[in-house]
């Protein structure tokens, strides 16, 4: 099996930097922070076998895709709007969405958005969720907390400056202490006072067996050349996306969906993550499987590749 094949294309207002690989029914991968298309190589590769045309962008913000300096440009309906524009682009008239982290939100939400052109859906890492009427920065104030980490992405440049002081020990350390291998998930949780977000984390002196010294440099690489500030911007609009999601309060996914997360995953840990899950026989009438993989963190699809793409292929030739 080849290579993925790299190139940026027009998509309306931006140009996307897109992997692609094999051949026939399309599947988007779209991955999330701090991340790049380098992250579903594992299951490109696979899907492109098993006879399926594998398409991952860099998202808006991220490596060779464009980054728009306003916040304001990086809500829900902009991220849905540029798998739609990217679609389009590619020639094809429908296709099957699969996302971790922000892309499950961005691919839950064009499932539910656009049911003409997308097909079936799978999210990793972050539950499906109807569209509510608070947002999730307003909810944690009413809760009287302060310190949540994306609390703490809010102030331009404050994280960026962070970030990019080394750029490689950002990767290692946010990696590492996502995952199933930290000894406490920490990457996604409660700042202590006075604290930056990489003082939550842990640089570790051996790298799990899913990441290598060559992928740590090249999603080093990418930010290092694009910056945090387009992935950080995504975290900048939770009321702007609350406000405009009102007209789909409520609204179901119809079409077949599966869920993938790892068992140690610090997002599971959110208040709101357990009641989604139990409710997805309501809110995901077409749900063909929710699995939690024993022992696995944040970066499913990279800690357990293997496991990650025969459910896959499995969802996949099922439709």
């Amino acid at each position: 099996m080849n290579e993925p094949a790299l190139e940026t294309l027009q998509v309306d207002d931006i140009r996307m930097r897109v992997a692609t690989q094999g051949s026939g029914p399309l599947v988007f991968f779209c991955h999330g922070w701090p991340e790049s298309w380098y992250s579903w190589r594992h299951q490109m590769a696979a899907v492109a076998a098993a006879g399926f045309r594998a398409v991952a962008p860099d998202m808006r913000g991220y490596g060779g895709t464009d980054a728009p300096e306003n916040p304001a440009q990086y809500t829900l309906l902009h991220h849905v709007g540029d798998l739609v524009g990217l679609l389009k682009v590619l020639g094809e008239k429908q296709a099957v969405l699969v996302g971790h982290d922000w892309g499950a939100p961005t691919v839950w939400n064009a499932a539910l958005m656009r049911p003409d052109l997308f097909r079936a859906v799978v999210g990793m890492s972050v539950p499906f969720a109807p569209p509510g009427r608070v947002d999730l920065l307003t909810a944690l104030e009413r809760q009287g907390i302060h310190n949540f980490y994306m609390q703490y992405f809010q102030a331009p440049g404050v994280a960026e400056t962070e970030f990019e002081r080394d750029v490689e020990a950002t990767i290692r350390r946010v990696h590492f202490s996502g995952s199933g291998d930290a000894p406490v998930a920490t990457a996604f949780g409660m700042l202590a006072p006075g604290c930056g977000y990489l003082d939550n984390t842990i640089d570790p002196e051996k790298l799990p067996s899913w990441m290598s010294e060559e992928d740590v440099a090249y999603y080093a690489g990418e930010f290092r050349r694009s910056g945090f500030r387009g992935p950080l911007n995504w975290y900048r609009c939770f009321q702007l996306t609350t406000e405009l999601m009102a007209p789909w309060r409520g609204a179901v996914i119809r079409q077949p969906s599966m869920f993938i997360a790892g068992e140690r995953d610090g997002v599971l840990r959110f208040p709101a993550s357990r009641a989604q899950i139990e409710r997805f026989p309501t809110t995901l009438p077409g749900l063909r499987g929710c699995h939690i993989l024993a022992g696995a963190g944040h970066w499913i699809q990279r800690e357990r590749a293997e496991t990650v793409n025969q459910l896959l292929v499995a969802f996949l030739k099922g439709l």
